[in-house]
C-alpha cells in the first residue's frame, strides 16, 4: 500500500524524498502474536465533528486476541465515563497502537469497528511496524483504576502546560477524514515537545510523516502522554492518561 495524499503533501513540504509505505491490508503473525501479548493498548477514533479522541483500552495478556490475519478481537471497553465510550461504535474508523516498553518493540493497525457486543471486533485494513526509536524503557505494572470524570477545558491551563513540559512519551491521535484516523507514540527527553502558551510544537520523529500527513489532509489531533493531558480541542484531562 502507499501513502495517502496527505501524508505525501507532508512528505513534500518537509523536504523529504517521495517514500513507498510497508504498510499491509493484513497482519503478519508476528504482530498478531505481539498484540495477544499485550497489558494495554492505544487506541483512537473519532467524535461526531470529525475530531480525534483516543483512549487506553488493558486488561491480562490475552486480552486482545487475532482469530485471522484481518481481525483483532479486543476484550475491553472504556469505562462509561471515558470521552471515547461514546464514540467506538460498530461503523467507526479506529486506531490502534500496541507498544511494549520493556522491548521498544511497536506495531500499528488501522481500520474499522465492526462489533461492540463483548468488547471490540476490528476489521483491520491497514497493519505496520515502527522502529524503537525514542521509546524509553520502562517497566508496566497494572492496577485497576477509579474511573474519574474527565475536565473539560478550552485551553491549556498552567499545570496542563507543565505535564506537557515534563514528559518524556506522548501519544499523538490524528484524523485524516476521508484517510481515517492514525494514533502513534512521540518520545524524547522531557521538554522535546516545545510548549508556548497553547502551542504545542511536536517533532515528527519519523521522517514519512504519518501523523502529520493526517493533519494536513484534516488538521484536527489529540494528545496523550506520561504528563496528564490529552486532548487539544478541548482539553480532555484524566489522571489516568
Amino acid at each position: 500500500m502507499q501513502f495517502h495524499a496527505g501524508e505525501r503533501a507532508a512528505q513534500a513540504r518537509a523536504g523529504a524524498a517521495p517514500r513507498t509505505a510497508a504498510i499491509r491490508a493484513w497482519m503478519p503473525d508476528q504482530h498478531r502474536q505481539f498484540f495477544a501479548a499485550l497489558l494495554f493498548v492505544i487506541v483512537a477514533t473519532i467524535d461526531k465533528d470529525g475530531w480525534p479522541i483516543a483512549t487506553i483500552l488493558a486488561g491480562p495478556p490475552g486480552f486482545i486476541a487475532s482469530p485471522d490475519a484481518r481481525t483483532l478481537r479486543i476484550a475491553a471497553l472504556p469505562d462509561r465515563d471515558d470521552p471515547a465510550a461514546s464514540w467506538l461504535n460498530p461503523g467507526a474508523p479506529i486506531a490502534l497502537l500496541g507498544i511494549d516498553f520493556a522491548t521498544r518493540r511497536r506495531n500499528r493497525a488501522n481500520g474499522v469497528i465492526v462489533d461492540t457486543q463483548c468488547g471490540l471486533v476490528v476489521a483491520v485494513r491497514e497493519s505496520f511496524g515502527n522502529c524503537p526509536q525514542y521509546i524509553h524503557i520502562r517497566d508496566i505494572n497494572t492496577n485497576r483504576a477509579v474511573p474519574q470524570a474527565p475536565e473539560l477545558m478550552d485551553r491549556l491551563d498552567p499545570s496542563g502546560r507543565d505535564a506537557i513540559a515534563a514528559a518524556d512519551t506522548l501519544f499523538v491521535a490524528t484524523s485524516g477524514g476521508a484517510e481515517g484516523v492514525d494514533i502513534s507514540h512521540r518520545g524524547g527527553k522531557p521538554g522535546f515537545v516545545r510548549v508556548d502558551q497553547d502551542t504545542l510544537t511536536i517533532p515528527d520523529g519519523w521522517s514519512c510523516f504519518g501523523s502529520p500527513g493526517c493533519g494536513t489532509g484534516d488538521p484536527t489531533s489529540q494528545l496523550g502522554g506520561n504528563g496528564s493531558v490529552r486532548g487539544l480541542r478541548p482539553i480532555r484531562r484524566s489522571s489516568s492518561a
